[in-house]
């Protein structure tokens, strides 16, 4: 028998955009042949299967099962495409685990710290891997913005502490004239903002799973934008940026990059798909880590799809490599 896959989008956070374009790619893409798929749409307003014709029930949420075509269905894995909260930062994932259902993704613990880019850098710092010097402010506990980021060299990018996609991001060259309007812009989308050094190079980002118990990094891609920096605009807008795959380096600098991509992976105990975002410092000959997107983009103009193509795998034998690893997993 095909084993059933949930294949769960949406999200409660304004990432949900990003995550029902990436459904648009999976469900293109994942092989109908060898799994039973249904689409779960976790939104706010519910959590509804929504069945190939269109038409929509409600997930009993105490098994995480659906009725289809008059029959329980429970399921064998997850495949999460939830860009956000809840599905990005552990809170589904802790969910899951109550459920004893595997699922193709970091697991809540790591889920959780990666999604705290402060967390982040400061574990990646304890573990020898390089980062930008950085503050984290919290609303409302924290006094005046320039005093607090006085030991920081400018210019500095301000962006929310939890999320992804570079919504609320600002990069402040001049802290007396743009370092207030920029914080203010960050805590709209979240109570938490971090302010980190701008590190000169050039920006990396690449893909790394496991399949077959083996780490495999995608070729990576540089990211070359018109825009001052990598924002959620030039993200997701075409003509904005030049993304080039595989990224024309040195084997030498390619080779730090695959390894600093590979260790990180390792030393956050990450599963799945994850994407991380490097600048090479040309100076110091060095890559720095910027983040990790635990749930990385899935459209047609996202990164990962872009490498999985370079390596020569379909997105079809990906997707398949990413359920059979989450199902490897199952006790």
């Amino acid at each position: 028998m095909k084993p059933n896959i949930a294949f769960v989008t949406g999200g409660y956070s304004g990432e949900s955009v990003i995550s029902y374009k990436s459904a648009i790619t999976i469900e293109n893409n994942v092989d109908k042949e060898k799994y039973n798929i249904y689409k779960i749409d976790i939104a706010p307003q519910g959590w509804l299967y929504e069945s190939e014709d269109g038409q929509r029930s409600a997930v009993n949420r105490e098994d995480f099962s659906i009725i289809a075509e008059g029959k329980k269905i429970n399921f064998d894995a997850v495949l999460i495409g939830i860009h956000g909260t809840p599905g990005e930062d552990g809170k589904l994932q802790g969910y899951f685990d109550l459920m004893n259902l595997p699922y193709t993704s970091c697991d809540a613990a790591t889920s959780a710290l990666t999604f705290n880019k402060r967390y982040t850098v400061a574990v990646a710092s304890f573990a020898g891997i390089n980062v930008a010097k950085s503050v984290v402010l919290i609303k409302g506990k924290f006094g005046n913005a320039e005093e607090v980021t006085a030991n920081l060299k400018f210019p500095v990018f301000v962006k929310p502490n939890n999320g992804g996609s570079s919504i609320g991001m600002s990069k402040v060259t001049n802290p007396s004239e743009e370092l207030g309007a920029a914080i203010e812009k960050a805590f709209k989308e979240d109570d938490q903002i971090l302010i980190e050094e701008f590190i000169t190079g050039r920006e990396f980002t690449i893909g790394v799973f496991r399949s077959k118990g083996k780490i495999i990094a995608l070729p990576f891609t540089e990211i070359k934008t018109k825009k001052e920096f990598f924002d959620f605009e030039a993200k997701y807008t075409p003509g904005f940026t030049d993304e080039i795959t595989p990224a024309e380096v040195d084997e030498s600098i390619a080779e730090k990059v695959r390894t600093a991509a590979k260790k990180v992976y390792q030393v956050f105990n990450c599963d799945g798909v994850v994407r991380i975002d490097f600048i090479y410092n040309e100076a110091k000959g060095e890559p720095y880590m910027l983040e990790i997107n635990t749930v990385p983009g899935q459209t047609e103009a996202s990164l990962v799809p872009q490498q999985v193509r370079a390596m020569g795998w379909t997105l079809k034998e990906f997707y398949s490599a990413l359920i059979e690893d989450a199902l490897s997993r199952r006790k």
